[in-house]
């Protein structure tokens, strides 16, 4: 740093004593001349920051100026890879989480078919069940209306039977009958 000033200084030089007041022919190096003046004023003040070391202490503080600019970008990196880290560790959760999402709907779609298979299937049999039920009603009921014609028969028979007997038979006959049923029933009781 302190060669690119003593550089620009040495250049900055060349071009004053290269300066036109020595083509016009006056006398540089008089007092009375003012491009003079100014260069010893300049060539002094230049000296004056190198004395004190100016041009060091620039330098050193670009120097740590550039170092904590590094530092920084250095920090800048590091924390860019943190992040990146991190993102991906996100997002792999985040992928852990969907999966597992999926797997719990999957699952709860399984669940919820095989409950409605099990609901169909308990519904069948309950039909079966009412039907079987339904059909026994329907042959208990069919077997009482039988049973209820067939003693209407047998009672509209007996009635029947009674008049023609009544209107048919005589006293004799009648009295005849009874006597033989009497023995039937004391022949079966002994």
């Amino acid at each position: 740093m302190v060669k690119n000033m003593r550089l620009s200084v040495s250049t900055a030089l060349a071009a004053m004593i290269a300066s036109p007041a020595f083509a016009a022919g006056e006398v540089f190096f008089s007092l009375k001349n003012t491009d003079f003046v100014v260069l010893l004023a300049f060539l002094l003040f230049i000296a004056v920051l190198i004395y004190f070391k100016v041009p060091g202490l620039l330098g050193g503080m670009l120097d740590k100026r550039a170092d904590g600019i590094k530092s920084e970008l250095e920090e800048a990196r590091t924390l860019r890879e943190e992040a990146q880290t991190l993102l991906a560790s996100y997002e792999r959760k985040q992928k852990e989480v969907q999966d597992q999402a999926d797997r719990i709907v999957s699952a709860a779609k399984e669940e919820a078919n095989a409950a409605a298979e099990q609901a169909r299937a308990d519904l069948a049999k309950s039909l079966e069940r009412r039907m079987a039920a339904a059909e026994e009603q329907i042959v208990s009921a069919q077997a009482a209306a039988v049973k209820e014609v067939r003693d209407t028969a047998v009672t509209i028979a007996v009635a029947a039977a009674r008049d023609v007997i009544a209107k048919q038979m005589s006293a004799a006959d009648g009295n005849k009958l009874i006597d033989e049923a009497i023995e039937q029933v004391d022949a079966k009781l002994h």
